[in-house]
């Protein structure tokens, strides 16, 4: 009897459906800049160097980490596609960059478009709200490589800067302030010791509500990665703003030490803002230190701006302006 592709685990009827599902999906992202749609080997869009006199490319490329084990669980796959792009997006937005197009890959053991349109329609949603067009990717059907009913998730973001407003924190001082502005509980981050301590430790069911909280642990570990567009949008072109971090694996401290040269340090009042319910939870499900905790999650702080003294008020009133509300955590020091 002849063997087929379909007799070794691909489904090539099922992919053309994904693909066709997809590109509708793209489409809705699409501006006067990409010039072909899904479909070729490589997707086009066309700089508008009007807009930069001295333009950079910028580039950043992320997963979702073990969120997507939630995924799995819960069986709810639109808002880890809406994770990869905000936080892609958040990446090369601490530089100051417009993001401009993005690019996808998804792999795994079989494909199911049910499955693949939830998650690109996640995707195509953020891209949207973020002013960012999806113009292609890669879906991989691959037996063998992932577990059954699991996929991996990876996004390339590429955007622009004028080469002199990139901000790189190489005008902190000591005495500047630094602003927090407040996560949407894990965001993409620290979720394989939330898994550990909350499934594996304590036993606890995906679905169980949360004491003194309107949400099941699934839904809270699956609130979606904020976008923090509008507010580096309305606050990147004052000088005021030095440096600007994004709090991802590595915590407070790890992510805006990364924005210091050397002789500077931080100082974080960690009494300054009430952390969320979950995180308090899933350390005293643990036993975990604040040390370790504050080592691996955002504890509430999804974004950082590291602000010259004397106009947090200025900048917190352009933060106003779209919504967004932050609060000083602490300050540049000289080590």
């Amino acid at each position: 009897m002849a063997v087929t592709y379909r007799d070794s685990g691909v489904n090539l009827e099922e992919a053309e459906q994904s693909i066709k599902a997809i590109g509708s999906l793209a489409k809705e992202t699409f501006n006067e800049h990409v010039l072909r749609g899904i479909g070729l080997f490589a997707g086009f869009f066309e700089l508008d160097l009007k807009k930069y006199s001295n333009p950079v490319i910028v580039s950043s490329i992320d997963g979702v980490g073990t969120k997507l084990k939630i995924a799995f669980m819960t069986g709810c796959h639109g808002s880890v596609g809406q994770d990869l792009v905000n936080h892609c997006v958040n990446d090369i937005m601490t530089c100051g960059a417009d993001p401009l197009f993005f690019l996808d890959y998804v792999g795994t053991l079989k494909l199911e478009t049910g499955v693949m349109t939830e998650i690109i329609r996640g995707m195509a949603k953020a891209c949207k709200q973020n002013g960012v067009a999806l113009i292609g990717g890669e879906t991989a059907e691959m037996p063998g490589f992932y577990a059954t009913g699991e996929y991996d998730l990876v996004g390339t973001i590429i955007g622009a800067v004028d080469k002199e407003r990139i901000i790189d924190g190489q005008n902190i001082i000591p005495g500047d302030v630094l602003l927090g502005l407040p996560s949407n509980g894990l965001h993409t981050n620290g979720y394989s010791l939330a898994r550990k301590i909350l499934f594996d430790m304590a036993g606890i069911d995906v679905n169980e509500p949360i004491r003194d909280c309107e949400s099941t642990w699934g839904e809270c570990l699956l609130k979606v990665h904020k976008s923090y567009q509008k507010a580096i949008t309305a606050v990147r072109t004052t000088e005021a703003v030095v440096g600007i971090s994004h709090i991802t694996g590595g915590g407070i401290e790890g992510n805006t030490k990364r924005l210091l040269r050397d002789g500077l340090g931080l100082r974080i009042d960690w009494s300054s803002w009430k952390i969320p319910p979950e995180f308090k939870k899933i350390q005293q499900h643990g036993n975990v230190s604040d040390e370790e905790m504050r080592r691996v999650f955002n504890l509430g702080i999804g974004l950082i701006l590291v602000v010259s003294a004397g106009h947090e008020q200025s900048v917190a009133q352009k933060l106003k302006s779209v919504n967004e509300s932050c609060f000083p955590i602490g300050r540049i020091i000289k080590l």
